[in-house]
C-alpha cells in the first residue's frame, strides 16, 4: 500500500473523531411529557420533548424562554431508555438555543443538563 492510499483511508477517520466531539452522548428521539419552569416564577409550563441525552434536551413549549435563562424540568424516562421501569427524573439546567417555527407554533429551546436527580414513586 502507497503512502497516499493509507492517507486517503484515515481521512474519514479523522472526520468521524470531529462528529464525535460534537455529540458525546446519543440523543433519543423522544414525544415525551415534560414539566418546565423558568424565570422567577414557581408555575409550571407543559412541554413536549423532541429528543433527550444525558448532557441535554430538546423541547417544544408555547411560552417564550431567553438563550441563558436558567430552567427546572421533570420528566418521567420510559423503560426503553431506562432498560427497567420507567424513572422520574428533575433537572437543573440553562437555555442554549431557542428556534421558532416548529410544529403547531411552538418554541423548540435546547438546553444543556447541569444536574439532575432521581424522584422516589409518588
Amino acid at each position: 500500500m502507497t503512502e497516499t492510499n493509507r492517507d486517503s483511508m484515515q481521512e474519514p477517520e479523522t472526520k468521524k473523531d470531529k462528529d464525535s466531539d460534537k455529540r458525546a452522548t446519543r440523543r433519543f428521539a423522544l414525544r415525551l411529557p415534560v414539566s418546565v419552569r423558568y424565570a422567577e416564577t414557581e408555575e409550571e409550563h407543559p412541554a413536549q420533548t423532541r429528543d433527550v441525552s444525558a448532557r441535554g434536551i430538546c423541547f417544544y413549549i408555547d411560552s417564550a424562554i431567553q438563550a441563558g435563562a436558567a430552567i427546572d424540568f421533570t420528566l418521567t424516562l420510559p423503560p426503553e431508555i431506562t432498560l427497567t421501569e420507567s424513572i422520574r427524573v428533575r433537572c437543573k439546567g440553562r437555555v442554549v438555543r431557542v428556534e421558532g417555527g416548529s410544529p403547531a407554533n411552538k418554541m423548540a429551546v435546547a438546553a444543556v443538563i447541569d444536574e439532575y436527580e432521581f424522584l422516589a414513586d409518588s
